[in-house]
């Protein structure tokens, strides 16, 4: 299975440095005010390059994201033309029925839905219908399944590994048709082990490649490397994102997606690692997300950094970190404090 050809269709995507992502409009990890949530679509408008690029997903709060941020951009008369969405699709909306939503228990805060997992031919269609839906007047124009990772990772078996990878299968198959009708700009895909993503490459000729919580300052295996090699070879535009790792390497106590604990021996290494990073960032007067989002785009073939924050006061601030360059002496501080892998080649 392919799409069209990617490097025309690269070659037709304008992208700016930095993609916004929107799972704060859902309430990722607590729960944002309107007011917050309104200022957040302003500061869009206000700072960021042309187009406006947002990532969104059913998953984001239950559809909550995609509402919102249809609803603000609406308020704000930002035409379709200035604005560029991706959504990731898997998730469908559907009602709460108890006091939390039964996906990602303990993350999502303030719900008003519940969301179930929906990866089949017909399946993906019902979540981007639903998706449009939600956005009202607008469209997403770059689609893809939302970590398949996670999806063949909750197999039973390697038999049921087979048949949900033919369920990504058949789902992209839908996904692709959608581009053919022009309902879609490019097709993608997202994941936090990006070696599901190689794997899918492999029969899938995907528009675009969004890594997740894999190309970052504190790991950058070279396999890693190698494969985002072949892809800019094959001219498919790479997104990285979740270069913080949930915030953990600027100071937050998540660590993609959970808590971390000083006391714990097996979390001991991160604390560390973090501590000597901090230390050179004060050294030389560099604010550790600059250090975090310009080493994700380092290397050749990332297009972007997909950023995500609830404080709209900050937007600005990673607009500035996308396409700021640090100096050649705070990267030789980096290598010589172990930070960086030796035979990492693009600083």
């Amino acid at each position: 299975m392919s799409g069209n050809s990617i490097k025309s269709d690269a070659e037709k995507l304008t992208l700016p440095p930095i993609v916004f992502g929107t799972s704060c409009l859902g309430n990722l990890y607590a729960a944002v005010p309107e007011a917050t949530k309104e200022r957040i679509a302003e500061n869009w408008l206000r700072y960021s390059p042309s187009p406006i690029t947002l990532d969104s997903a059913g998953k984001y709060g239950a559809g909550m994201a995609l509402e919102v941020m249809g609803r603000n951009l609406k308020r704000l008369g930002v035409s379709r033309e200035k604005v560029l969405i991706s959504n990731k699709l898997g998730w469908f909306r559907v009602p709460l029925k108890g006091a939390e939503p039964t996906f990602e228990k303990g993350v999502w805060e303030g719900l008003t839905h519940d969301a179930e997992q929906r990866i089949s031919r017909r399946g993906i269609l019902e979540c981007w219908e639903q998706g449009c839906e939600l956005l009202g007047d607008y469209r997403p124009q770059l689609l893809s399944v939302h970590d398949p990772d996670e999806y063949l990772a909750a197999a039973c078996g390697a038999e049921d590994r087979l048949r949900r990878r033919q369920d990504i299968l058949e789902a992209y198959e839908s996904l692709f048709e959608l581009k053919a009708r022009g309902e879609a700009r490019a097709i993608g895909v997202g994941s936090k082990d990006w070696r599901v993503i190689r794997e899918l490459a492999r029969e899938i000729r995907f528009d675009w490649v969004m890594l997740a919580c894999s190309f970052t300052i504190l790991q950058h295996p070279p396999e890693l490397l190698e494969f985002i090699e072949e892809l800019r070879g094959k001219g498919t535009l790479i997104i990285n994102s979740a270069v913080f790792h949930a915030g953990f390497l600027t100071g937050g106590k998540f660590f993609d997606y959970r808590v971390l604990s000083p006391g714990n021996p097996a979390d001991a290494p991160l604390f560390a690692w973090r501590e000597r990073f901090m230390e050179v960032c004060t050294r030389h007067a560099v604010k550790p997300a600059a250090a975090c989002v310009q080493f994700g785009l380092s290397a050749p073939g990332i297009r972007a950094v997909a950023l995500n924050t609830g404080n709209p006061d900050r937007i600005a601030e990673n607009v500035e970190f996308a396409t700021l360059k640090l100096p050649a002496e705070f990267w030789a501080d980096i290598r010589r404090a172990g930070l960086v892998s030796p035979s990492y080649p693009h600083l």
